[in-house]
């Protein structure tokens, strides 16, 4: 069988909700929409209100400090030294200190159902809210550099980058998404059981996401398709497929069939390497590893009465 490679096809469309470019190893663009401006806008004005409110607490605790010490000790140098910290902690510490133990999140993304996440989908780090948490304090709020001009620009960012990402998070490689999702996402089909040995001796190492993530689209909506569409969506699929994949299938099969076994071998291997990791992992630092599953407690049974004592000796 001879197969020629064209130009890759183009899918249906992804769903309006799926923005935010996340692909899973099983080539599932994950039902992830990035946070616009008008969401995180609202989020920052709840964390503002949350900041004001753990600036007075603070100000008053340090208050009570400053009342504790000699009236020697206490003078400009010192109040304005109390300042500095006081602003830090709020504009710096806040942010960092709660997407450290929240999980990317404040009490504003919180509430509005927003997270932080790494540019590739995974948890943010102490170093990159940091980095966020910086940056946005020197040129985005309160914006201690030209505020207005850095105000202007910070707005023209979010609002031309394909994923609304901010000043902070393009220095960061960071990214706001929603957490609520709005879609629902279908398992991968199973492969074909006469094409499932064929497909653990393919090579897949050129199988990229961008073309796992097409072939995907096109399986969840081959039932939507009309004939002819269908067809010649399914057969430049598995031209470009069969181009970067060997050996070639070992009998005829519908183009579809051919896809759905090598979408599903590469999901297969994705998993096992994930279960390798994850076994170096428990081997190296067992502390990290995730703990067992507990068994289900076992159903109980009426103990047994205790055997009667030996009756009374007759005479």
């Amino acid at each position: 069988m001879v197969f020629t490679v064209g130009v890759r096809a183009q899918p249906p469309p992804p769903p309006r909700w799926a923005d935010a470019g996340l692909v899973s190893g099983e080539a599932v663009e994950l039902d992830v929409r990035v946070a616009r401006l008008g969401s995180r806008v609202l989020a920052l004005l709840i964390d503002l209100v949350v900041q004001v409110g753990l600036a007075l607490v603070l100000g008053a605790a340090l208050s009570l400090l400053v009342l504790t010490l000699p009236r020697d000790v206490v003078d400009a140098a010192l109040a304005g030294g109390l300042q500095v910290v006081l602003v830090v902690l709020v504009l710096v510490g806040y942010p960092v200190v709660m997407e450290r133990f929240v999980g990317g999140r404040t009490v504003g993304k919180l509430a509005v159902g927003l997270r932080v996440v790494r540019a590739d989908g995974g948890p943010v780090g102490v170093g990159q809210s940091l980095t966020r948490a910086l940056v946005g304090v020197a040129v985005e709020w309160p914006g201690l550099v030209l505020p207005l001009l850095s105000w202007a620009a910070s707005v023209t960012v979010m609002l031309t980058d394909p994923r609304g990402r901010r000043l902070g998070d393009l220095v960061a490689g960071t990214l706001v998404v929603h957490t609520r999702a709005t879609g629902v996402w279908r398992p991968l089909p199973p492969a074909a059981p006469p094409l499932v040995g064929w497909a653990g001796t393919l090579d897949l190492t050129r199988v990229d996401d961008t073309l796992a993530l097409a072939v995907r689209q096109y399986l969840d909506r081959l039932h939507q398709l009309a004939a002819p569409d269908r067809v010649r969506l399914g057969r430049e699929l598995w031209a470009e497929v069969a181009g970067v994949t060997s050996p070639p299938p070992p009998w005829a099969a519908p183009e579809w069939a051919y896809l759905t076994a090598v979408l599903a071998e590469r999901a297969r291997r994705a998993a096992y390497r994930l279960g390798r990791a994850r076994a170096v992992t428990a081997t190296l630092w067992p502390e990290l590893a995730p703990a067992p599953a507990t068994p289900p407690p076992a159903a109980l049974r009426r103990a047994a009465p205790e055997p009667a004592g030996p009756g009374p000796v007759r005479r």
